[in-house]
């Protein structure tokens, strides 16, 4: 039990840590695409001249062409369009993004995991598909880049700041946005990686840059900008157009509910639209964020032909791409640069949806993840078939109706990751009532103090429970990584959630186990076939017995869920056996104890679950 405890101790530290990111790859890639295709020709050629400069050394690693639309799923290279994609999410900073693209010996099967992906939800038509998709796509991720765990969703950086009022204006919100005060977001990310790649390219215009240095001052010109353009693209998306604010398994469940539902926008140059979000983006999705692409590639080879002034900033190297980590630092350390320059950036943030308002009057509808510890009740109904009774004559099957209900700790881990993750985690405690059995079976009616547990596991059911007290605090990373991999179906991802358009499907043998104390609380008399013991042939006992329940496949509706509190059913079918593990005579006096076995069992529970939330901690 204590390591239970600990398990549910240890698993908001873990876990929660993990938030939603927005576009998956290849919508990602597919907007830079169109942003490429659609520059003006001259900025266009500017472009691609830097792109065959920042090449030199790296030929194969980096594809010929700036934009290959030829690629399918097993690209042998990579263009500039997966850049902005492998930003970000498979990367803490441009300098990490460059040397990911370059030297990483699994981004290419990144990019392929990407392109398949893309397959799948271009012939999806129900959330159910797009669900199985990316929860797919998101498993080979965490097998293909060591990272993806900890890196998805340190921190807020994906998402747009909450405007503080109706009345704000662009330039007023840009400002508030890039405040030295302001918690990092996709704006103020975007603004300081941009305003670096126009200064970069200054330099070369001013001839700081040796000759023979411009091939690595074009590849870090290149990584600022791809990996600012992440950022851009990420305001795009509907999930993160909601506002930061909230905690990590609202925002997460607000990020969701909007990305496949869409929402109501309006840009700063008053646009109004309906946005969708990751998964679910349309060609006008991508269209609208393809133009404001289209143009922060513009300034750059704008910057490239000397035609934009961008003040120096201090430090900037010209051949070292930027290295701040938006992973772990929850502040940019200064404004992104000089007024005059962000200024420039304005036509550009006035494509953006303005995002939703902070908490309080005219907030959004928000909704939660099943993310949190949680406090709740749980009652089931039974229908269990029995192998015969606990006599060794007894081998007639029978059948017994069942309830339960419990009190239940927990903790929910039910999103993590995607929407198709199950860590839920919790201890059960309470009774049980079952009927007389029907059929051949003699078992009568009787109570029994009920327990329940319920883990995810990595390899081997329990492993979790074992490895969190040490892990936790030893390789507090590498726990992470297990539990999250646990609750998208272990090592072997066999017991991954199957999303069908009626609900939920899920292989939990070994995740959960029903335990029934049969007997411990009061006396419970059977009757045991004895032959040869006068006078009737049967013999009296005080049995007690365990019985364990192990759910084998689990079918969950789709549910709703409010802020706080949400409410569930399933259906679960399990296997199990009931174990007499003491026995005493009651008549006829001084008979000998007669030979009991187990008895096997089967069968199927609907249960509901209620769960009240309570905040724990910063999540």
């Amino acid at each position: 039990m204590k390591s239970w405890v600990r398990l549910l101790g240890i698993c908001p530290i873990v876990i929660f840590t993990i938030t939603a990111i927005a576009w998956v790859f290849p919508e990602h890639r597919d907007i830079s695409l169109l942003a490429l295709e659609r520059l003006e020709p001259a900025k266009r050629v500017v472009l691609v001249k830097l792109w065959s400069e920042a090449r030199v050394g790296h030929e194969s690693r980096l594809c010929a062409e700036i934009a290959d639309t030829s690629q399918a799923e097993n690209p042998r290279c990579l263009d500039y369009a997966s850049w902005p994609a492998i930003s970000g999410d498979h990367s803490c900073s441009a300098n990490d993004m460059l040397n990911t693209v370059l030297d990483s010996p699994w981004v290419l099967k990144v990019a392929g995991i990407g392109a398949q992906l893309k397959l799948r939800l271009a012939t999806a038509t129900r959330p159910d598909q797009r669900l199985n998709a990316v929860r797919d796509s998101d498993i080979a991720l965490l097998h293909a880049d060591p990272a993806y765990v900890t890196r998805a969703g340190s921190n807020n950086a994906h998402f747009l700041l909450a405007r503080p009022h109706v009345a704000i204006s662009a330039e007023a919100y840009e400002a508030a946005a890039l405040g030295p005060n302001a918690e990092i977001n996709a704006l103020a990310t975007y603004t300081w990686y941009h305003l670096r790649a126009l200064a970069r390219a200054a330099q070369i215009v001013q001839g700081d840059i040796p000759a023979d240095m411009h091939p690595r001052a074009a590849l870090a010109i290149l990584a600022d900008e791809a990996f600012a353009l992440h950022f851009l693209e990420d305001g795009f998306a509907s999930g993160h157009v909601t506002g930061t604010w909230g905690s990590s398994a609202v925002r997460m469940g607000t990020h969701d509910y909007y990305s496949e539902h869409g929402l109501e926008v309006e840009t700063w140059n008053h646009n109004r639209f309906v946005a969708m979000g990751d998964a679910y983006m349309r060609q006008q999705d991508a269209d609208r964020a393809a133009a404001a692409v289209r143009d922060s590639l513009a300034q750059v080879a704008t910057a490239l032909e000397g035609g934009m002034h961008v003040i120096e900033q201090a430090g900037l190297t010209g051949t070292e791409p930027e290295g701040f980590d938006v992973c772990h630092e929850s502040h940019f350390p200064d404004v992104p640069g000089q007024t005059e320059d962000m200024q420039q950036l304005i036509p550009i943030v006035a494509q953006t949806p303005e995002p939703g308002l902070g908490a309080g009057k005219g907030e959004l509808p928000r909704f939660r993840s099943e993310l949190g510890p949680f406090v709740g009740l749980s009652s089931g109904v039974s229908a269990v078939a029995l192998s015969g009774g606990f006599g060794s004559k007894q081998t007639d099957a029978g059948a017994i109706g069942a309830l339960d209900l419990s009190f239940r700790i927990g903790l929910g881990a039910e999103g993590v990751l995607n929407p198709s993750s199950d860590g839920l985690t919790f201890i059960d405690v309470g009774v049980r009532q079952d009927s007389a059995a029907h059929g051949g079976s003699p078992v009568p009616d009787r109570g029994a103090v009920a327990l329940r547990a319920r883990a995810p596991f990595w390899l081997i059911p329990g492993d979790l429970i074992m490895a969190a007290p040490v892990l936790a605090f030893a390789r507090p990373q590498t726990l992470q990584k297990m539990a999250v991999q646990a609750a998208n179906g272990g090592l072997i991802p066999w017991q991954g959630v199957f999303a069908t358009r009626v609900g939920r499907f899920q292989f939990v043998l070994g995740r959960e186990v029903g335990i029934s104390l049969y007997g411990y609380t009061s006396d419970q008399t059977f009757v045991i076939s004895t032959p040869g013991i006068p006078p009737m042939n049967t013999t009296q006992i005080h049995l007690r017995s365990i019985r364990l329940d192990f759910p084998v496949l689990e079918y969950r509706p789709f549910r709703t869920f409010s802020e706080k509190q949400s409410s569930g059913l399933a259906f679960q079918f399990f296997t199990g056996f009931d174990k007499p593990n003491s026995a005493s005579v009651v008549e006829p006096v001084g008979a000998p104890k007669p030979s009991l076995h187990t008895i096997v069992t089967g069968g199927l529970r609907m249960v509901f679950d209620w769960r009240r939330y309570v905040k724990l901690g910063p999540y």
